[in-house]
């Protein structure tokens, strides 16, 4: 894991190093903070091993270099617009970006055309030299098309380069977004593999100077013709398939003497001819998450047309949260296949390459669960829907029954069972803020508890699996607005006092200015001044009305 995590550092570090240089440069990271970051690479979620690298690469680039940061997917869930700069381009910015890194929470989608966009904006890329980083682990969600972008940004701007990192992207999921950097002449680095990352290091920082030409030598004597390629492998999922010819991949490694893998040679892609040196190798064939292994030993003048087979088929899951509704993009769907190290997370309609047996796979919509074992035969295709059984909830708080709106600031909503447990408290199950909030849940019934402010309403409500519903709470509460000329605190207090004279206090504003919203009912207000002690007043909130209160 500690090697995987140095391997995305380097890749981004290479990035500082090739595109930025050694002169102050301006440039803006963007991170992938999309929900599909929580996926782990060897029992590590991929957001904590981006975030342990940026903080280390950081520390490395130059003090008087312009470094700015961008997420995206990091604060709503389904949203294209999750997109926030920020930490600004400024030197002296590492200390804040990890601070930034460290705080985000990966939740949404994965806008990456708009962010580098509004990156490259931010850059003022049209009048300077402007450069965007991008860390993604996964492909556009939002309509977007990166290989345009990259033409319309290298035709308009100045000096304007995208690099991308492919952080745990399959082969082809790399070619999708590749084309990015391409048209702008930047790098495209896939940071799945340790060592194909050290070998582009040193192919591209670390690589020798050439060697001064020889002395033209006397022609040699013709030697027989060598044939074009010695190496013509063939990957089939099962005996008697057909070749696989997309999406698999090819790893050449030098053989040790007892056998097993040395220094990788070369890492291929797809339907795959090779030229190798005579010697003894390790062939690595992967489709998915299938992979198998033969040992070939090359001899000059001979042509090898090694066959293997994966034992493998493809699962193609359907996420719904009910029969015949449509599928989830956002939904995880985790698969623990035969001989995994550890799960595999994707996200919405699933269609992966997995070694035969029995697929587990568990599907989460929202707070609903599912889980099926799925057997899977060498050389089958298995397509099937995964129904979760969860019911939508659209929650909106409302001044009154039939009323306004609550659409401000301030509006939350908790989700509690309604069955209380046995010390009388409620299970709460999930919570969301501000209008509109969505909530996908198992049949049950349940407690919403609305806030506006300083209003707070519960109301019971009970889902149905298949069946969506709005949650409209009535808050039966007014905004009161209140102006106290000097004060420096404005405190609002229950009118009726306890057994000893005490008033409970409601919520309080250091400012001579307090609007907030209050259930419907009479106050009383105490603003303190400095100079001239408490200053008291009253109001009356109605539900659904605004009143304004001066209190001299």
């Amino acid at each position: 894991m500690a090697g995987l995590a140095r391997s995305v550092a380097a890749a981004i570090l290479l990035l500082s190093m090739t595109t930025f240089g050694f002169a102050a440069n301006k440039v803006i990271i963007i991170l992938d903070a999309s929900g599909s970051m929580w996926a782990q690479i060897d029992g590590k979620p991929k957001l904590e091993i981006a975030r342990e690298s940026l903080r280390t690469v950081l520390q490395s680039v130059p003090a008087d270099d312009e470094i700015g940061f961008m997420a995206y997917g990091h604060r709503e869930k389904g949203s294209c617009d999750d997109i926030q700069l920020i930490v600004p381009p400024q030197a002296g910015s590492a200390s804040a970006i990890s601070a930034a890194a460290d705080s985000l929470k990966f939740l949404g989608k994965t806008p990456l055309t708009a962010a580098v966009k509004q990156a490259a904006e931010a850059l003022k890329y049209t009048e300077d030299k402007a450069t965007v980083v991008l860390i993604t682990d996964g492909l556009e969600t939002c309509g977007g098309d990166p290989c345009a972008l990259g033409k319309e940004l290298e035709a308009s701007g100045v000096d304007f380069t995208a690099d991308v990192v492919g952080f745990g992207l399959t082969a082809d999921e790399g070619k999708q977004i590749a084309c990015l950097a391409d048209n702008t002449g930047g790098k495209y680095i896939q940071a799945s593999d340790e060592k194909a990352l050290q070998e582009a290091l040193v192919e591209t920082v670390a690589a020798p100077a050439p060697a001064p030409e020889p002395a033209p030598a006397p022609a040699p004597a013709p030697e027989p013709a060598k044939p074009e390629f010695n190496l013509l492998p063939t990957a089939v999922l099962a005996e008697g398939g057909d070749p696989v010819t997309d999406g698999n991949a090819w790893e050449i490694y030098k053989a040790k003497s007892d056998g097993t893998r040395g220094d990788n040679v070369t890492t291929e892609y797809g339907a795959y001819k090779g030229n190798l040196e005579p010697g003894d190798y390790v062939i690595v064939a992967r489709d998915g998450e299938a992979k198998t292994e033969q040992k070939l030993k090359i001899e000059a003048g001979q042509v090898y047309k090694p066959l293997f087979t994966l034992n493998a088929g493809t699962l193609i899951i359907h996420p719904r949260p009910s029969a015949g509704a449509d599928v989830v993009d956002g939904a995880a769907v985790v698969i623990d296949y035969p001989g995994a190290d550890a799960p595999a997370t994707y996200y919405g309609t699933t269609k992966i390459v997995l070694p035969a047996g029995d697929e587990k796979v568990t599907v989460t919509i929202g707070q609903g669960v599912a889980t099926e074992t799925i057997p899977l035969a060498a050389g089958q295709t298995v397509e099937k829907d995964i129904i979760v059984g969860v019911g939508h909830i659209v929650a909106n708080a409302y001044y009154t029954a039939g009323g306004d709106k609550a659409d401000g600031s301030g509006i939350g909503f908790k989700v509690f069972k309604a069955k209380k447990k046995i010390d009388g408290t409620r299970e709460e199950v999930t919570y969301a803020y501000g209008p509109d909030s969505k909530f996908d849940l198992p049949p049950d019934d349940y407690v919403l508890i609305a806030t506006v402010e300083l209003a707070e309403v519960e109301q019971p409500f009970t889902v149905k699996a298949g069946e969506s519903q709005d949650v409209k709470v009535a808050m039966n509460a007014g905004v009161l607005a209140i102006t106290a000329p000097g004060a420096s605190k404005i405190e609002i207090f229950e009118t009726k006092k306890d057994i000893n004279g005490n008033r409970k206090s409601i919520g309080y504003s250091y400012d001579a200015k307090f609007q907030t919203t209050l259930p419907a009912g009479d106050y009383a207000i105490v603003a303190d001044t400095s100079d001239n002690g408490s200053k008291e007043g009253t109001a009356t909130v109605k539900a659904g009305e605004r009143v304004e209160v001066t209190v001299k």
